[in-house]
């Protein structure tokens, strides 16, 4: 909206021409995102606290959760949207069709988060949503954002599948990238909300892994810079940066109110938009594989859940002492602190190596 209106008075004052710069709208998108966060985080904890919106804790989790993380607010969520979404509409190209899908995803997921939240509040219990219903809903919320991108981009490269450190392997697939974009985009979704387990421990690789891609949507909506680093040249997808730039703006901002002790949770609100968005992300600029490798504690994660499941159901046998992983090492006594910030730590190398790919090919 703002950036419209400032791009009507280039003409007359031509100082007005950085805002055409994606960096420049790119770094005003995080702090108009931060700034939103800040601004509406206390009240939001305190009308949450009030109207007593607090998540149930899980009685087979790590015993001092029921006693530290007990009443603490949910649907912190809500303030990330709120950040992401002010962002992307005041500094983004409207016209943009990227930024449109990126909307819907982020917001629809976010709507079936908050819808799940919700259930978890009123039955006082954690389970919420069953997950057969939820996986189901979100099928259908991405089918309609991959028609949604494949309706309105132009990108030639929509059936295309890069790979990193081999620059010229690229498999067409055909229709197949139907389901291979719903295996990203819920994939991605619940990956993020299976992680979101400990104060902070989702919010920062969250960061780092918007970080990444707001990077490479750069280069990628670049001809120039996509030639040098010999990765497929997508025009438009530069203004997925300012998108990402809204991440790491909101999740900074939110980060202040869920460092420990977190004075409030994201929710399912806050991890399957989030997690919904980073997978539309690297939908759009061709770098899923890139996108697994950056987001690998979410792999992990996610790996971690259905090897339980799968090993408990075959053997009656457990791997781990508790899924997701994070809460395998709480049970063998490391400290919440501890698992999240070496969890950090991993993301850190992981964020690292899958920005390495965009040069070693």
């Amino acid at each position: 909206m703002l950036f419209s209106l400032l791009l009507n008075l280039v003409d007359t004052f031509s100082f007005l021409n950085v805002f055409k710069y994606l960096t420049v709208r790119t770094g005003l998108s995080m702090f108009t995102s931060m700034f939103v966060v800040f601004i509406v985080g206390n009240p939001l904890i305190n009308y949450f606290s009030t109207k007593q919106i607090h998540n149930p804790i899980r009685d087979d989790g790590p015993s001092e959760h029921i006693v530290k993380k007990i009443g603490t607010p949910t649907m912190g969520g809500l303030m990330i949207l709120l950040g992401v979404f002010s962002g992307v509409l005041l500094w983004g190209d409207l016209s943009n069709p990227y930024n449109w899908f990126l909307i819907y995803i982020a917001g629809s997921f976010g709507l079936l988060g908050a819808y799940d939240d919700y259930k978890k509040i009123k039955k006082n219990n954690s389970s919420g949503l069953s997950s057969k219903f939820k996986i189901v809903i979100q099928i259908i919320l991405a089918l309609i954002g991959i028609l949604i991108i494949y309706f309105f981009s132009e990108s030639n490269e929509i059936n295309n599948l890069y790979f990193p450190f081999l620059k010229n392997l690229v498999i067409n697939l055909g229709w197949f990238f139907i389901p291979f974009y719903l295996f990203v985009l819920v994939g991605s979704s619940n990956a993020v909300n299976l992680t979101d387990g400990l104060d902070g421990l989702a919010t920062v690789p969250v960061i780092l892994v918007a970080a990444c891609f707001a990077f490479i949507s750069y280069v990628s909506g670049n001809i120039v810079f996509s030639e040098y680093l010999q990765i497929p040249y997508i025009e438009g997808v530069g203004e997925a940066s300012i998108f990402c730039g809204s991440i790491i703006g909101a999740c900074l901002g939110f980060l202040w109110f869920n460092a420990p002790p977190a004075k409030i949770f994201m929710g399912d609100t806050g991890s399957l938009s989030l997690g919904g968005s980073l997978g539309a992300v690297g939908i759009i600029t061709k770098h899923e594989i890139v996108l697994a490798i950056t987001g690998g504690l979410f792999v992990l994660e996610a790996i971690s859940v259905i090897a339980q499941v799968v090993s408990f159901k075959l053997t009656g046998k457990r791997i781990f002492k508790m899924a997701p992983i994070h809460h395998h090492f709480e049970k063998k006594g490391w400290p919440e602190s501890t698992v999240v910030i070496r969890f950090w730590i991993i993301s850190i190398i992981l964020a690292m190596i899958g920005l390495a790919t965009l040069k070693l090919r």
